[in-house]
């Protein structure tokens, strides 16, 4: 495809308008503000529409999209103990498979092109994941209540599938990473045996880490030490780290963040609608922590709209720390961006550049919103609305353009969605 005549942000999130760019065999080839002499065969008429790298939602529970709207106005455990866990008790492989897709519309038509996942149900997961084209980082949710082996578990089984069988799918567009879901839903021995296996396979982990006070608080009680410095203690930190939430970080733990090179996923909307704090995203930001976005699952967002977590996530820090010069823009965009593509060991992706991956999204200009176009960069961020987006290309292919999807039966989708949310329901 050739981008004709299209304004674009840079990798310096700085506006160019009027430029051309080519993209060839799931590459950007050419990017200039004249048109190129090599055919890139399909032209995209780039009038009144702006051009930026895809985003990337590096904290998601894909199939929770079955129970928006469902588990609401609870503190943390209370919304688990009471609405959730039983809920997902009654998940089978099926209805995954139609939330995961579910979700992966909602991503793709505001503009997301990747997503770090942790969940169950791995094989309709991954059914919708490859249908879809969507690139995405899948772990299976581990939980450990007993004193049971990490090789007794069921996680342990389905991690190993996940490695050997579905590790590099579609290109490269699906990758296996490891997961321990917490602290406080986990053993010291399986997180020690998770770790082990992690850096044994060269995985990435994926973890929630301080999301809540009490979290953080309990840990200490049981361990002597905060979330962060356990997680290191336990070697789980010694392979590329996401970990998720981060609200409650204190003293030294941002030192362990930065020197293991852990991805924080921050999560705003979720963070605020449970009630878990604020993250100390400006001190991160200060000390060269990489900070990316997150939606969280549609249980407590409620949608994965990642627009709208750029959109808090430069204006919720400033009004907290009382400072309106508190994550720029480019900051923002970076971390919905470029963060995200590196946490996901995707380092030639995130980024509008030639020879990267043609992960890119097109938002449309012309609406009341985006009018004037004095920043771009800032009407993105706190403007511009996920319906906006007009096309999301994953690898060169367009998956989404105009409100049509090309790999999705978004109808289909969205009837078999309501249809096992509605059995589940009666049957609680």
């Amino acid at each position: 495809m050739l981008f004709c005549n299209i304004d674009l942000l840079d990798e310096e999130f700085q506006l160019k308008r009027g430029q051309y760019v080519g993209v060839k065999d799931g590459v950007i080839r050419y990017i200039g503000d004249t048109a190129p002499a090599e055919d890139y065969g399909e032209r995209y008429d780039g009038r009144h529409r702006l051009l930026l790298p895809g985003f990337y939602n590096v904290h998601s529970h894909a199939p929770m999209t079955l129970l928006r709207g469902y588990a609401e106005n609870l503190p943390l455990q209370r919304w688990l103990n009471e609405k959730v866990f039983p809920f997902e008790d009654k998940l089978s492989e099926e209805s995954a498979y139609y939330g995961t897709q579910l979700a992966i519309a909602e991503m793709l038509a505001s503009g997301t092109v990747s997503f770090t996942d942790m969940y169950f149900f791995l094989d309709g997961m991954t059914k919708a994941i490859l249908e879809s084209g969507i690139k995405c980082n899948l772990s299976r949710g581990l939980t450990v209540f007993d004193d049971s082996d990490y090789e007794q578990t069921a996680a342990y089984r389905d991690n190993l599938r996940l490695l050997d069988e579905w590790h590099g799918m579609n290109g490269g567009r699906l990758l296996a990473d490891l997961c321990i879901h917490g602290e406080y839903t986990s053993t010291p021995k399986v997180v020690e045996a998770v770790a082990a296996q992690a850096k044994a396979r060269g995985a990435r982990m994926h973890i929630h880490l301080s999301e809540t006070q009490a979290e953080h608080e309990e840990c200490k009680q049981r361990h002597g030490m905060t979330p962060a410095a356990y997680m290191q203690a336990r070697g789980v930190l010694d392979v590329p780290t996401t970990a998720a939430h981060c609200v409650w970080l204190e003293g030294e733990d941002f030192d362990i963040l930065k020197a293991h090179g852990v991805t924080v996923a921050c999560c705003p909307a979720s963070n605020l609608k449970l009630a878990s704090g604020y993250a100390d995203v400006p001190k991160m930001l200060e000390m060269g922590i990489n900070v990316a976005l997150g939606t969280d699952g549609a249980a407590s967002n409620n949608n994965l709209n990642i627009m709208q977590d750029l959109y808090l996530f430069t204006v919720a820090y400033k009004g907290y720390y009382h400072d309106s010069t508190l994550i720029t823009p480019a900051q923002a965009l970076y971390a919905a961006t470029r963060a995200g593509a590196l946490s996901q060991g995707r380092a030639d992706s995130g980024r509008l550049a030639v020879g990267c991956k043609a992960d890119l999204c097109v938002i449309n200009t012309d609406t009341p919103q985006f009018t004037p176009m004095t920043d771009a960069a800032c009407n993105v961020v706190y403007a511009a609305q996920g319906a906006d987006v007009r096309l999301t290309m994953v690898d060169g292919d367009v998956l989404y353009c105009d409100g049509e999807y090309r790999t999705i039966d978004i109808e289909k989708v969205k009837a078999e969605a309501q249809r096992h949310t509605d059995v589940i329901l009666r049957s609680l």
